[in-house]
């Protein structure tokens, strides 16, 4: 939810964003609008309220001739307090509904545009030379890691087993960069999969999103699609202190995947669920930039363990999600695409899902909004993939990063059985 403080007194660049998101900027006249009746809403209320307590008492000073015609009145504004309460409970109403219609206002600096109109900022590493490079599905077939016929009889398309070393370089990710959060001082975090409509909400998915998110209507819960909304609900309507907090929360994520037919149907790129360890973190709105920069080092630190060739991107506005002001994403090398495909994304949130969840902190002249922020470490089956096909040998062997191998009993190699 935008600060309505913020668009009262700078309509503008709320329009400035709407635009550069390619979204309707009238939506910023409508909350405008909105705000204005439910101002009035609530005078009206007021000034009649009072009204109230003031015949309350002529009521107690009237005279017996008098009483009855003072007790009409008092009648009269009793039945006009009351519409102008439901009055004003519709005006709320709408007013939430025009803050919910608003994305987040981007960050100076982001450009307009859509997938294809990010800004590269670094390439890192080099790109593997592979003569007739094989996908990570044939990579994977071999060395007995991945089954996703098995996994689309059992669940459906897009569904699969990561068996054997497929297993093990799951485990072993989600090791490695569960100790890379912890030395960097992120409390660990077993995070659940499913979450209240209020939860989901106040993340920022039930908007343009929702299609991409599965309900369980009977439990009224969603699946989550990403770890990062139960720690934004971790700390809902409360008061913190001591920030910054930071969480590393690992859960499985489900989503729809809508509006993504014929894309990455083969493999584990794209699929309906998998494994994911997220950063999180609650920080003063002063500390958000500087916390963004942050995590996207964290990442890129992951990235080099891993020695992938990769390059970081600046999302262009109208890739944003509804909730994210700025958002930085790394995409690995994939020599059998000859293609940089996404492996994790940071993204800066400000207040706005702060000021749905009500998360506060103390400050100077009373409690105010915390910012928050979130970077993927690891989602592991993309990252699986990349792996098999970045770092595959001409033997049909993958080399494994040495990170990696304390965590896969020393190995340097996996070799088809």
């Amino acid at each position: 939810m935008i600060d309505l403080k913020l668009v009262r007194d700078d309509p503008e660049r709320a329009r400035a964003s709407q635009r550069l998101r390619g979204e309707d900027e009238t939506r910023v006249d409508a909350l405008l609008a909105a705000d204005d009746a439910r101002r009035a809403a609530v005078a009206r209320a007021d000034k009649l309220r009072g009204e109230q307590k003031t015949i309350g008492r002529e009521v107690a000073q009237a005279s017996p001739e008098h009483r009855p015609a003072v007790l009409a009145r008092a009648k009269h504004l009793a039945d006009e307090v009351k519409a102008a309460e439901a009055d004003q409970a519709e005006a709320d109403a709408a007013l939430q509904a025009a803050q919910l219609a608003l994305p987040n206002i981007v960050e100076d600096g982001v450009v307009p545009g859509g997938e294809n109109d990010f800004v590269t900022l670094d390439v890192a590493g080099e790109r593997p030379q592979i003569e007739n490079p094989k996908d990570h599905l044939e990579i994977g077939a071999a060395l007995k890691a991945i089954d996703t016929e098995r996994g689309a009889k059992v669940s459906g398309a897009r569904f699969y087993f990561l068996t054997g070393v497929g297993a093990q370089l799951e485990f072993a990710l989600v090791n490695l960069a569960m100790q890379q959060a912890s030395d960097t001082g992120f409390t660990q975090v077993i995070a659940p999969a499913l979450v209240k409509p209020e939860i989901m909400q106040g993340t920022g998915f039930l908007g343009a999103h929702a299609a991409e998110v599965y309900r369980l209507a009977d439990d009224d819960l969603y699946l989550v699609g990403t770890s990062e909304v139960a720690l934004a609900g971790y700390h809902a309507n409360e008061i913190l202190e001591g920030l910054p907090l930071r969480y590393a929360g690992f859960s499985s994520c489900f989503r729809r995947e809508a509006g993504s037919y014929g894309k990455d149907t083969k493999g584990i790129i794209r699929v309906h669920w998998f494994d994911k360890v997220e950063m999180f973190s609650y920080v003063d709105v002063a500390d958000a930039r500087d916390e963004h920069q942050r995590l996207l080092a964290w990442e890129r630190e992951f990235m080099d363990k891993l020695e992938l060739s990769y390059r970081v991107i600046d999302v262009a506005a109208g890739d944003l999600g509804s909730s994210a002001a700025r958002k930085f994403d790394i995409e690995a090398w994939f020599p059998s695409q000859g293609a940089y495909r996404e492996l994790t994304s940071t993204s800066n949130c400000t207040t706005f899902q702060s000021r749905r969840l009500n998360i506060r902190t103390r400050g100077p002249s009373g409690n105010v909004p915390v910012a928050t922020l979130n970077g993927t470490l690891v989602a592991a089956a993309r990252t699986i993939a990349c792996l098999l096909d970045h770092h595959q040998q001409p033997d049909g062997s993958v080399y494994v990063p040495a990170a990696l191998r304390p965590y896969l009993g020393g190995r340097e190699v996996l070799s088809p059985a």
